[in-house]
């Protein structure tokens, strides 16, 4: 019978850390699900690292090699390649906890359906603090957005999507030279089908390395503005409050400004909220011309 679950790893030169991640696949109490890694491009031994994996045969596993597009053009690559019901990334730096598989396969047999975008749950570090806040308890099912939002939600959350709504949903844009596009993007248009189900259990194990992208937020911003553009123009559209789009529009405007496209406010969704939001938007642009700090990602950053 073909798993429930495919576990997905976009992967570029982590063989350093990888094998944490593969031992937390051997201890899944449940085996219903597949490995699937994205190697975007490593030259550090990867791919010797997996196949000898393989050849192990202790956990299902599918390897894909690709030219290095950065970590959204190894998630399109992954929404292709994905034919289970569900799927889950876990990224190199992180792993599951034992009963994670479990977890996901039991209560989506419990509750999921085609009414829901599939599971929302909690990230955790690896002394067992969860990331941020735990998710409502009065709340069976929500939208990514409005966790964050209307209810106050804070910190990374751990997404099992239906592979369905992920291939279907149009593909992260590559842009020359920019290795980078918001994974929220995807997130944002999911929302707009329907919620999430809640569920309130750790699910993953989470390490933010000095080389992981969410510490490098900033020189993600300058390195890749496009893609941080178009991500913008999407989530000023979709924005659940007024302050949400405020602050999508200002960012909008500071990549508008790294690119030197000064059309930004007729090329905006949102004109008036824009034209409110130019004089921050420049602010925030010297800011990040005049900094080289590095800092966590909030969501959706």
């Amino acid at each position: 019978m073909a798993p429930s679950l495919t576990v997905f790893t976009p992967t570029y030169n982590r063989a350093y850390t990888l094998p944490v991640c593969y031992e937390s696949l051997k201890r899944q109490t449940s085996k219903d699900f597949v490995w699937l890694i994205i190697d975007d491009g490593s030259s550090d031994g990867t791919r010797e690292l997996v196949e000898g994996w393989i050849s192990e045969g202790a956990v299902p596993l599918r390897y894909h090699y690709q030219d290095n597009q950065g970590m959204h053009g190894a998630h399109n690559t992954a929404y292709e390649l994905i034919d289970t019901e569900l799927n889950v990334c876990i990224d190199s730096d992180d792993y599951m906890a034992d009963d994670a598989v479990e977890k996901i396969v039991t209560f989506w047999k419990r509750h999921g359906s085609s009414s829901y975008a599939g599971i929302v749950a909690l990230d955790a570090s690896p002394d067992g603090q969860i990331i941020g806040t735990k998710l409502p308890e009065h709340l069976a099912s929500s939208t990514l957005s409005d966790l964050y939002a209307k209810h106050q939600v804070k910190g990374d959350k751990k997404l099992v999507y239906r592979s369905e709504l992920t291939r279907n949903c149009p593909p992260y844009p590559i842009f020359p030279g920019e290795k980078y596009c918001p994974l929220s993007y995807k997130y944002v248009l999911i929302d707009q089908e329907c919620p999430l189900l809640l569920m309130n259990e750790v699910l993953c194990l989470v390490e933010y390395l000095p080389d992981g992208s969410s510490m490098n937020m900033i020189k993600q911003y300058k390195r890749n503005p496009r893609g941080f553009l178009f991500f913008r123009k999407v989530a000023m559209e979709f924005a659940p409050t007024y302050k949400d789009r405020l602050r999508e529009s200002i960012h909008y405007v500071s990549s508008n400004l790294m690119i030197r496209n000064y059309k930004f406010v007729w090329e905006s969704p949102c004109k008036w909220t824009t034209l409110l939001a130019a004089p921050f938007g420049l602010l925030l642009y010297l800011y990040i011309q005049n900094t080289n700090k590095a800092t966590v990602a909030r969501h959706g950053s």
